[in-house]
């Protein structure tokens, strides 16, 4: 069999994984160690990130006339794609979140909904909290001045039950 055909597979498979993804983000996993890379593997995976270690030839082939094109700079050296068809800055959160226990992990880029990051937009992009933590604070928001509202309402019934009476004898 030949070469090409053998690297088709996964070639395949690389492209069908970047074709709807929400975030690809691009890093350098030399020197972890094993017990870091299994724990780098199953936080990724409880985030709902794909994490794998293809060749950069694999990776340059996939990324060929597709949105992650501009990724190409990045192949330099041993390289490890993580890729998010749900949130967009997961893996951005958890890789850079992991990399502060595990210095060697480095960031090397990433495309975020479309946009191409180089390392420092990646972490900034890591800042930025999930879609859940930002919908529940924008409903706390919103609740919020409701509950405040409600709380008053009741205070007022509470005393107003014993002022009302008063109120309108003192006219």
């Amino acid at each position: 069999m030949a070469k090409v055909e053998l690297k088709k597979p996964i070639v395949e498979e690389i492209s069908e994984a970047i074709k709807d993804a929400q975030s690809v983000v691009i890093v350098d996993h030399r020197g972890l160690t094993v017990e870091q890379d299994t724990a780098l593997r199953k936080q990724l995976r409880e985030a709902g990130v794909t994490y794998k270690v293809y060749k950069n030839t694999m990776m340059h082939l996939a990324f060929k006339d597709s949105a992650c094109a501009e990724l190409d700079q990045y192949l330099q050296g041993p390289s490890a794609i993580a890729i998010s068809k749900t949130d967009a800055t997961a893996p951005a959160r958890e890789i850079v979140k992991f990399a502060k226990t595990a210095p060697k992990l480095e960031v090397k880029g990433g495309i975020v909904e479309g946009s191409v990051y180089d390392a420092a937009g990646i972490a900034n992009i890591a800042s930025v909290p999930s879609r859940e933590e930002l919908l529940s604070k924008l409903l706390g928001s919103l609740q919020s001045p409701i509950t405040n509202l409600a709380r008053v309402l009741n205070q007022i019934a509470e005393k107003g039950g014993e002022g009302a009476a008063e109120a309108p004898a003192a006219e």
